[in-house]
């Protein structure tokens, strides 16, 4: 008996290892078998324009998923804190994007954005809280200040965000929140610490909304990237602490990263890890290995980020 216990929890393990599994909520009440059928087929949403309000839409993933929906039928309420470059990236809302600025760390700012939208379009169908920061740096040396920027705008921003809008979804019986956490949310990374800590807070609270809200008709996804080339990456490249963060290979695109999110609409997944984090599921799982892997780690990052720095990748 201890044997088959022990042979069931390896299953389990293993399986989560492999990587974050793009499914429908396990919540929903469907077999293995159409549970396949599901992800290989299109979602009828349940609106001829359905309406998306998307943060940190000026730049990095936020523009690019923007840029991905602008031929499709969708009602688009693009918002950042940048106003300028937020209307320099999409020609002061001439491509038919309604461009809205936006404070998410400001439940004001929220309340707002989320009324003008509702005002105009009468409904919001997509959330996707993409606008985050990150300032690298170890605990000893830290700003006291940065800690209130990693949580005002990467947990606050997110969790302001979602307790507006779920009202609205509930309210209309149909919904979709995304929330960009990263792959530093399932396994610590040291010298980006404030970052990790502030994505784990927005994969749990994703992960635990989830189940509330999904009984009332409103899904909830977590995607979790790993490097991302973006502005943020450029930040991080000027940083030594931040060697950690280059050691996994070659950044995403932002485009590769649109890309997926177009694919979390049509299945909503609980979670979806891009690429599938297998090492960052092991660090979750045997936290020692943080220890025992940091000095390789660091030495293939800081090679990837020399090699960066001599192609030119400086800012």
């Amino acid at each position: 008996m201890g044997m088959l216990v022990g042979f069931g929890f390896i299953g389990i393990l293993v399986y989560w290892l492999l990587g974050c599994v793009d499914r429908p909520h396990l919540t929903d009440r469907t077999n293995r078998k159409s549970s396949i059928q599901y992800r290989k087929s299109n979602i009828v949403i349940p609106m001829s324009s359905p309406v998306i309000l998307i943060t940190g839409a000026a730049s990095g993933i936020g523009r690019a998923f923007a840029a991905s929906l602008h031929d499709q039928n969708y009602q688009l309420v693009l918002t950042d804190i940048n106003e300028t470059a937020l209307n320099d990236a999409f020609n002061n809302g001439q491509s038919g994007a309604h461009l809205k600025s936006l404070d998410v760390t400001s439940s004001n700012s929220w309340k707002e954005a989320v009324t003008d939208t509702l005002s105009r379009f009468g409904r919001i169908d997509f959330l996707f809280n993409i606008a985050g920061v990150i300032m690298p740096g170890h605990v000893y040396e830290t700003p006291l200040e940065n800690i209130d920027l990693h949580f005002d705008v990467n947990v606050k921003g997110v969790l302001i965000g979602m307790r507006l809008v779920s009202e609205v979804m509930v309210s209309q019986g149909s919904g979709h929140i995304v929330n960009i956490a990263s792959l530093a949310g399932i396994a610590p990374v040291p010298g980006i610490s404030l970052y990790s800590a502030s994505k784990f807070a927005v994969r749990g609270y994703s992960l635990a909304t989830a189940t509330e809200l999904r009984e009332k008709g409103v899904y909830v996804t977590v995607v979790c990237p790993g490097l991302v080339d973006t502005p943020m990456l450029d930040l991080q490249l000027n940083h030594d602490e931040a060697a950690i963060t280059f050691s996994n290979g070659p950044a995403l695109s932002s485009e590769h990263v649109a890309e997926q999110l177009n694919k979390v609409m049509q299945t909503r997944p609980l979670e979806v890890c891009i690429p599938n984090g297998t090492l960052p599921k092991m660090t979750n799982a045997f936290p020692r290995l943080n220890g025992w892997l940091k000095k390789i780690m660091e030495k293939r990052g800081r090679k990837a980020m020399a090699k960066l720095k001599q192609n030119g990748k400086t800012k």
